[in-house]
């Protein structure tokens, strides 16, 4: 149990600038569900089910509209598909969980998670169900919260853009992308990667862009990856990551 509540502090305060970066998006998902349509308490449904704000607020855009219900939970697939790649990459490291730990992890799995546990698998840091649940709590309570907080007061803002907010989710992506740029081929990875999420953006459209350039991107780092093993100074790079 020691081991336990050391793992589940630690997640905590990993937690805490995560859920800094993260504060707004709960609060602009809030304020743009209520614009939208939707009630307190279907939106505060919403981010306790799906936890996911990409997906979540490509749902509040289609809603209402005279698209077919299976196109809109085809769509939010799409913009998740992501998840499915981290959880390939995630699966196997996680050798210590139980089969309902794995579970509850890949239910709770997002960007942020998959960041973090990267970096510190890089770093040689071990990342139990503790931790794992340590970083999850304290985040999925905020964006629940901050959804209702959001909905209730988010109408006083009249115009988000003005605030720079229609920005935050790209940003906060790109953040998460740079925080792997020392790791090898990450360029010209994310180029192929990038250029195939603008082509198909052009021509197939949203949100099918998501899926397509992550799928790209694996592709192609498959691709150049080949049968090369990672060098010594590689291997020592990847351990200076903070």
């Amino acid at each position: 149990m020691p081991m336990i509540s050391a793992d589940f502090r630690h997640g905590m305060r990993d937690s805490v600038p995560v859920m800094i970066g993260v504060a707004p998006f709960g609060l602009l998902f809030g304020a743009l569900a209520v614009e939208n349509g939707m009630g307190i308490v279907e939106a505060t449904l919403m981010s306790a089910l799906i936890f996911g704000g990409a997906s979540q607020m490509v749902g509040i855009d289609l809603f209402g509209t005279q698209i077919a219900p299976w196109m809109i939970v085809l769509s939010i697939f799409a913009v998740n598909f992501r998840h499915v790649l981290y959880s390939a990459s995630l699966g196997p490291k996680l050798v210590r969980y139980t089969g309902l730990q794995k579970a509850v992890a890949f239910f709770f799995l997002t960007d942020v998670h998959y960041s973090a546990a990267e970096r510190r698998h890089e770093l040689g840091q071990s990342f139990g169900f503790g931790w794992y649940m340590g970083l999850t709590i304290p985040l999925y309570i905020l964006w629940v919260g901050e959804t209702i907080v959001g909905g209730l007061f988010g109408r006083l803002i009249t115009n988000p853009e003005a605030f720079g907010m229609d920005m935050l989710l790209p940003v906060y992506f790109l953040g998460i992308v740079m925080g792997f740029r020392r790791r090898r081929n990450w360029l010209p990875v994310v180029i192929a990667s990038g250029l195939a999420s603008t082509l198909a953006y052009g021509t197939i459209g949203s949100p099918w862009h998501v899926s397509i350039g992550a799928i790209a991107g694996v592709a192609f780092a498959a691709l150049i990856a080949g049968d090369q093993p990672v060098t010594e100074p590689e291997a020592n790079e990847t351990e200076e990551i903070t």
